[in-house]
């Protein structure tokens, strides 16, 4: 069972940095408050975000805001190797050796200007990945205080139960949204949720607002009924839809937009009625239930 106790909605750091938001100290800072203040308190991070640049300026910004560390909830991810000025690779890859998993926790750790993370997860499965070794990389983590609880990314069912005969695994993050509902239907919440492993659920808007093709305009034609229904924005639906699931998965949200961070609360607070529930995945599927 895990140990930390996340925000039911998590800020999702990843376009924060250099790869898409450009957000200097001061306005990282004053995103840092915004999501406090929206009661979503944990933050995910990868090491390779931002070229390998976005946890340490967060962590600058963290810093400066003089926040204290037990009021949020920090998670990052390791394992990915990019093709960057700042590594000698050649070729991107996933290095999972118990040497290369602890120093990239220290690594982050210091980037991020805290002594322990909440979450480690495991950025990717990879085919060469060894499993005693893995463990042996967590339980020192933990030993020493530096992680609280550890997860993957990404990852199998199958290959989940690989790392978790060896050391307990808490998370699992996902591609999960109304468009892309597989590790629904799958098999993969219904493992989860019988080895009380909590998804965490990546690009959650899915593609409603990104794409435009039969699935999408079907979803965006019923959320207009559903958004006069509610009073609340389609954002703001399309999130409550996914808190309802059982597994109890928790949504990274990407927004730097300070109205829909807002509107987030909302959806947390949001019961659909279980035939709006329906109707948004009759609409993501094109059929009706069986």
């Amino acid at each position: 069972m895990s140990k930390t106790n996340l925000s039911p909605v998590i800020a999702g750091v990843m376009n924060w940095g250099i790869w898409d938001k450009k957000l200097n100290t001061k306005e990282m800072e004053n995103m840092i408050h915004v999501c406090l203040e929206n009661k979503i308190t944990t933050f995910d991070h990868a090491d390779t975000y931002g070229d390998y640049t976005t946890e340490s300026d967060f962590g600058k910004a963290l810093a400066s805001s003089k926040i204290a560390r037990e009021k949020m909830q920090l998670i990052s991810k390791c394992g990915v190797q990019l093709v960057t000025e700042s590594r000698q690779n050649t070729i991107r890859h996933y290095e999972f050796s118990k040497e290369y998993i602890i120093s990239s926790a220290e690594n982050s750790l210091k980037n991020l200007q805290t002594d322990y993370l909440d979450v480690l997860l495991l950025h990717r499965p990879s085919p060469l990945m060894e499993a005693d070794e893995i463990a042996e990389a967590v339980l020192k983590l933990k030993a020493d205080g530096k992680i609280i609880d550890f997860g993957l990314a990404s990852f199998t069912s199958s290959q989940t139960e690989l790392i978790r005969q060896k050391t307990e695994v808490s998370y699992n993050q996902v591609q999960f949204s109304a468009t892309n509902f597989k590790p629904m239907v799958d098999g993969s919440f219904d493992y989860m949720q019988m080895n009380n492993i909590r998804p965490l659920s990546g690009n959650p808007l899915g593609s409603v607002f990104r794409e435009d093709n039969s699935q999408t305009r079907r979803l965006k034609k019923l959320l207009v009924s559903l958004m006069e229904k509610y009073h609340l924005g389609s954002d703001s639906i399309l999130i409550a839809w996914i808190l309802q699931h059982p597994a109890k998965i928790i949504p990274i949200a990407g927004t730097v937009n300070v109205a829909r961070i807002q509107s987030l609360k909302k959806a947390v607070e949001l019961k659909l009625d279980k035939e709006d529930w329906f109707a948004i995945w009759t609409a993501s599927m094109g059929e009706d239930v069986a």
